[in-house]
């Protein structure tokens, strides 16, 4: 097998192009497709992916390609292919198989057939939970076999232990941090920071922390793994110094106990300030104007949106007031819950969250 193939990085729908601004500043040529970005690479590039990148949700290996017309020509081909050069004997493997616009159809079935190759050519077993997972793609008559070499997906960054109601995503937060332009160099603040998502990640990123550097990866698990490579790249990630200027607050003092907690276990405790105050207790925080970024509720999970137009709105005039020079952004799902802020809001993307669609609102300058 070839050295280099592609790699897809599977994004959050609405977030390929700033996952795609990512993959360029680390080094790669992404190339935007619908749901994710691809780059070129060999298995150090795979690891690197999973290590380093902040929207990815997770990292696919496609691994290699043949025609298959009819099942019976699929179970011939998935035989011969070369298993061994990538999974091992003594890991448990499932597959998944998805088809459009071919002679095989039946997803099901496929998945048995390639299933079944594995299990008697290279003779590793088969689990219905497996953490490893082959990915078979059949477009036109082609199919793909991808691995999936991230398992847990990349928003579970491995040191964040409690979560609020409705919680941000780390992979989203960092995206859409991004999409205001951060680039750790400026302070944020999220005055209903929940579990403290957007300032623990800006924080991180101001420290040049590794998003994975907690975790395991399925990666790990591949014939293809080599420990002392995958330590070295590991030891290499030093941090920086970065100034304790990440901000949150939230009138419920359970998030704030949750947001130092999650900080403290992240590493950038010393960086982040939490404390417990409503939106009309906000204090402007001493220092240089940056960014504020909010995932205030928008109805979907809280019943009743009557109130939330005077919270929108009491929420922006305590903006305009307090934080002139700074920067807002609003993510939600209610353009009315947006613009009743009062603010000169202009909307990004539609972006897929857990069943609903929102998208970030932003300032210029206040």
């Amino acid at each position: 097998m070839d050295d280099r193939f592609e790699i897809f990085l599977v994004a959050t729908p609405g977030l390929e192009a700033p996952l795609a601004a990512e993959a360029a500043e680390l080094g790669w040529k992404p190339v935007v497709q619908p749901g994710g970005v691809t780059i070129t690479g060999g298995w150090p590039d795979v690891w690197r992916a999973n290590l380093w990148l902040r929207g990815a949700t997770r990292v696919l290996a496609r691994v290699g390609q043949f025609r298959a017309l009819h099942l019976a020509q699929l179970d011939k081909r998935a035989r011969k292919f070369p298993w061994a050069s990538v999974l091992r004997r003594d890991v448990p493997v499932r597959v998944e198989a998805a088809c459009k616009a071919s002679r095989i159809y039946h997803a099901g079935a496929a998945a048995q057939r390639i299933e079944r190759a594995i299990a008697e050519e290279l003779g590793a077993p088969l689990a219905p939970d497996a953490a490893l997972v082959v990915k078979a793609r059949i477009e036109d008559d082609l199919v793909t076999i991808s691995l999936d070499t991230t398992g847990e997906s990349l928003h579970k960054r491995g040191h964040k232990e409690a979560v609020a109601k409705a919680p941000m995503r780390e992979t989203m937060a960092a995206m859409f941090l991004r999409a205001m332009g951060f680039d750790g160099s400026q302070p944020v603040l999220d005055p209903m920071c929940g579990s403290g998502t957007f300032v623990i990640e800006a924080a991180e990123i101001a420290a040049g922390l590794a998003p994975g550097r907690s975790r395991a990866f399925g990666f790990q698990q591949l014939a293809s793994f080599d420990p002392a490579g995958w330590e070295g790249m590991r030891a290499a990630a030093s941090p920086r110094p970065a100034p304790p200027q990440f901000f949150g607050s939230d009138r419920d003092a359970g998030a704030i106990r949750m947001s130092q907690v999650n900080a403290e276990r992240a590493g950038v405790a010393g960086l982040t300030r939490f404390e417990c105050r409503a939106i009309g207790e906000l204090q402007r925080p001493d220092g240089p104007p940056g960014i504020v970024i909010v995932n205030p509720p928008y109805g979907a999970r809280i019943g009743n949106k009557g109130p939330l137009f005077g919270l929108h709105a009491a929420m922006g005039q305590v903006f305009k007031e307090r934080l002139g020079g700074w920067r807002v952004g609003i993510v939600t799902g209610e353009g009315g819950l947006a613009k009743a802020t009062g603010l000169p809001l202009e909307s990004g993307p539609v972006v897929a969250h857990g069943g609903l669609k929102v998208r970030l609102w932003q300032t210029g300058t206040l």
